[in-house]
């Protein structure tokens, strides 16, 4: 029975291990780390049958694995504390993967009129999907565009109620990343970035993903917003050390850090991750954050509300 305590356990005590020492061991656990809050909500198992067979020392292993992973997930489902912007303070962010351009036109347009947002980064942007996108009216609501739409799923753009300059692109492994910095009309100068790089499918596609994430800029100097599909979640290194840096997770600081963006239910018999993020300057205020349903995509966009510092930086 000794032995079959061990064989429990191991996986997780493994787990618990890589998670927070942040190594890689073999590319597979870049797509695997991302289940950690499911591994943190059934590594009691272990301990209980550690317990229930009289395995001290192993009980003792277990109870450190599970609190070790419990301690990385649990925050998350908690909020930091927030203040509330003024009504001329805030910045509006809204982020959607189109799945090759796919998304349902209207879906999106509903989703701009809803929310009102003052920036949409959009990541898998067309040429055709921005067409219809124009045709339907999304100029006439944000005029100010970062246009780096291409075919396939590389393409990606900004579109924006203030006015934007056009920061130098980030394209790796044939995705784009498109930058801008955004005119507030508090007088504020905000860079957004809508983030996509590659997907770690697969071992050639691995050094892809780390660089397009290490090429997002850190945190400090101008205010900065991180939005997109990260292709990562809180529980891959890259994206913690972008956090270390100076910014906060817009899900995470009002407790739906654990709230699955992908895939969008019927898209992939797998349990839901969340991959797709706002981040922002710690000097910013997160006012609210939701997750919305997206007909013709496998990504659920987020929304973020932002408060600005009261003085312009």
């Amino acid at each position: 029975m000794g032995a079959l305590v061990w064989l429990v356990l191991s996986p997780f005590a493994v787990w618990a291990v890589l998670r927070v020492g942040g190594w890689t061991p073999v590319w597979q656990w870049i797509a695997l780390v991302a289940f950690t809050p499911y591994a943190a909500a059934a590594s009691p198992i272990p301990l209980l049958l550690s317990l229930g067979l009289r395995r001290w020392t192993a009980a003792a292993v277990a109870l450190v694995t599970s609190v070790s992973l419990v301690a990385v997930v649990l925050p998350r489902h908690f909020e930091d504390g927030r203040t509330l912007p003024s009504a001329d303070q805030r910045l509006r962010v809204l982020a959607t993967n189109l799945a090759v351009g796919a998304a349902d036109t209207a879906s999106v347009m509903d989703l701009v009129r809803d929310l009102d947002p003052d920036v949409l980064a959009v990541q898998e942007l067309t040429p055709e999907a921005r067409d219809r996108l124009d045709d339907a009216g999304l100029r006439e609501l944000m005029p100010h565009v970062v246009d780096r739409a291409k075919t396939g799923v590389g393409g990606s753009g900004l579109y924006s109620r203030h006015p934007v300059s056009e920061r130098p692109l980030i394209e790796l492994g044939a995705f784009r990343q498109a930058r801008g910095v955004v005119s507030h009309p508090s007088g504020h100068e905000i860079e957004v970035v809508s983030v996509h790089p590659c997907a770690p499918s697969h071992e050639h596609k691995s050094p892809c993903w780390a660089t397009g994430l290490d090429a997002l800029p850190e945190a400090g100097g101008q205010l900065r917003v991180l939005a997109g599909d990260f292709n990562a979640t809180l529980d891959h290194l890259p994206v913690r050390e972008l956090l270390d840096s100076g910014y906060r997770d817009a899900a995470d600081a009002t407790g739906q850090g654990l709230v699955p963006t992908w895939p969008q239910q019927g898209w992939e018999p797998i349990l839901g991750v969340t991959i797709d993020h706002v981040l922002a300057d710690r000097r910013m205020a997160v006012h609210a954050f939701s997750v919305h349903p997206l007909p013709g995509t496998d990504h659920r966009p987020v929304f973020a509300e932002l408060g600005l510092p009261t003085t312009a930086t």
